[in-house]
């Protein structure tokens, strides 16, 4: 996952950290049983996969990560919740160190729009799922929407999809993972494909997500990459962290993302 923009810095883990199955994993809730094996590729700090684990008692959760930074932080989480079905460890997606046929569900959720080869990473996905009946979950963001206009936003946005461009991915790649997913592999009428979103507007919303974006923009690989390779000078990204101010302190303030979600059966 060479191609991943930024880092796993406070502010990144913070926008994590929040995530669970119910908020980002709605499309695959109906299709979890007690006795899985899930394989959750990405997975940060672990709150989704904790979250997984949860939901099947008598089946087990793998966690994998790119790198170390964010595991122990996960391994905690789950001894503090009191879960034993789960592991963790750093993997690979575009080679995934499992057998064949070895999940009943692999999951993904904002991955495949940091990694330069989708296509390979969901072939290796659907390697490693069950053959009778294994499914591969992916939800990744397909758009952005605000209000009000915010130039500081605006300006940060342009600069995350720049620099995703630059490395041969798409910071918007939820529009094309139904097609990636062909292009591994999967019979068209074994996909569905469907939408939700995240929206940002309470006061408590608006500082969580303001405030994470807004640390972002002040540190973070992102930030130090963008300065290195002169993407965005300091005072510019000083102004894209004050622009998440301005939106956390707006009272009309919204943030929007729109996500694709593909369940593929193999």
């Amino acid at each position: 996952m060479a191609a991943y923009t930024t880092d796993h810095s406070s502010s990144v883990l913070q926008t994590h950290n929040w995530r669970t199955v119910t908020n980002s994993a709605p499309h695959l809730l109906p299709h979890i049983k007690p006795n899985m094996a899930i394989l959750d590729i990405g997975c940060g700090p672990g709150s989704i996969s904790v979250d997984l684990a949860r939901r099947v008692p008598q089946g087990h959760v793998t966690g994998i990560e790119y790198i170390s930074d964010p595991l122990d932080q996960a391994q905690s989480l789950a001894a503090s919740e009191g879960v034993t079905n789960v592991d963790f460890r750093v993997g690979d997606i575009h080679s995934l160190d499992f057998p064949d046929n070895s999940f009943d569900i692999v999951h993904v959720h904002q991955v495949l729009q940091h990694i330069a080869d989708p296509v390979k990473s969901l072939r290796e996905m659907r390697r490693v799922a069950k053959t009778d009946g294994g499914i591969v979950a992916a939800r990744e963001s397909a758009q952005y929407t605000w209000y009000p206009e915010n130039a500081g936003i605006e300006s940060w946005w342009n600069l995350t999809d720049k620099m995703s461009m630059a490395k041969g991915c798409s910071a918007c790649s939820g529009r094309y993972i139904h097609a990636w997913a062909r292009e591994a592999g999967f019979d068209r009428e074994k996909i569905r494909k469907s939408a939700g979103s995240w929206c940002f507007s309470s006061p408590a919303e608006r500082a969580y997500w303001g405030g994470s974006m807004e640390g972002r923009a002040k540190s973070s690989g992102l930030s130090k990459t963008a300065v290195e390779e002169g993407l965005a000078t300091q005072e510019e990204l000083n102004q894209m962290a004050q622009g998440w101010r301005t939106f956390t302190e707006d009272e009309d303030g919204w943030f929007a993302v729109l996500h694709a979600e593909i369940l593929c059966w193999k």
